[in-house]
């Protein structure tokens, strides 16, 4: 996809503090940093004409740091990272920034290591396993989401199996999986036969789909009982609705208009979907 849209460019740090410092300033609590591979941010800034880096190179976590100093900004996000670019040093400010949410997406796409060099990763199985070790090790309580891509062109039930053994071990709190289909202009369009059947896929996105609706389902039960922080985002029949840090769904009742409230609510009914519970105090 990087390729298929065109090189990445970064807007300065000065300009992104100055606009969600205006977006706080019009009621906004929570902001989410998006790019293609978030954690090249800054690779094009404070370079000379031959692209050599300057003194002050920013980074993601320097960008972070930054914005954590906004009054009134509540959370900090951001999306999508990519195993192969991800920095301990992006990690620890995780962990000592009490803005940023201790929730993070880390698209593996695959437990193969032959289909993710046919995916042109550029990691291996055994890299992602230890960058999860090490954002474990650091942020105790953080919620992985990750993506995955089945039926890839040539894929076997034994590299399937990998993809789901993988999962099954690193136990994240959502998985968005995906049927590989054929993306005009890339690489995998232009050179490999989509030759699983259709069927196939299905069979294997529905087989992990039921594996990671049992993994959810048991990390979401583990809060049942506990008190959790949501920032309200709306209201949907005729109960609120809003997020947790770790961007867990939550529903409640409160006659109080609660939105862009921070709201103590305390689990009392978990899924591996959503929680559902009622306001503390």
């Amino acid at each position: 996809v990087p390729y298929r849209r065109g090189r990445e460019k970064s807007r300065t740090v000065a300009e992104i503090v100055a606009e969600v410092g205006e977006l706080v300033g019009r009621g906004a609590k929570e902001v989410t940093l998006l790019g293609q591979n978030v954690d090249s941010y800054g690779h094009d800034l404070n370079v000379d004409s031959y692209g050599h880096d300057l003194p002050g190179k920013p980074d993601l976590a320097d960008l972070l740091g930054e914005l954590n100093d906004i009054d009134g900004l509540l959370r900090i996000r951001f999306l999508t990272n990519h195993p192969k670019d991800m920095s301990l040093k992006l990690v620890e400010a995780v962990a000592a920034l009490d803005k940023v949410c201790e929730q993070l997406t880390l698209p593996v796409q695959s437990g193969s290591n032959e289909i993710l060099e046919a995916m042109g990763r550029g990691y291996d199985a055994e890299h992602y396993r230890r960058l999860v070790g090490e954002i474990r090790a650091r942020i105790p309580e953080i919620a992985l989401s990750t993506d995955v891509l089945l039926g890839f062109p040539s894929e076997t039930e034994a590299q399937f199996k990998d993809t789901a053994d993988l999962l099954s071990k690193l136990n994240f709190d959502t998985v968005h999986i995906a049927a590989y289909s054929p993306r005009p202009g890339t690489f995998a369009a232009r050179k490999l036969e989509d030759n699983i059947p259709p069927a196939e896929k299905k069979r294997r996105v529905e087989h992990l789909e039921r594996l990671q609706e049992k993994i959810a389902g048991g990390i979401n039960a583990r809060l049942k009982g506990k008190t959790v922080e949501v920032l309200v985002e709306g209201e949907k029949g005729g109960r609120w609705w809003g997020r947790t840090r770790t961007d867990k769904l939550v529903f409640f009742n409160d006659s109080r208009d609660c939105r862009g409230k921070l709201i103590k609510v305390r689990v009392e009914k978990t899924s591996p979907w959503s929680l559902q519970g009622i306001v503390e105090g």
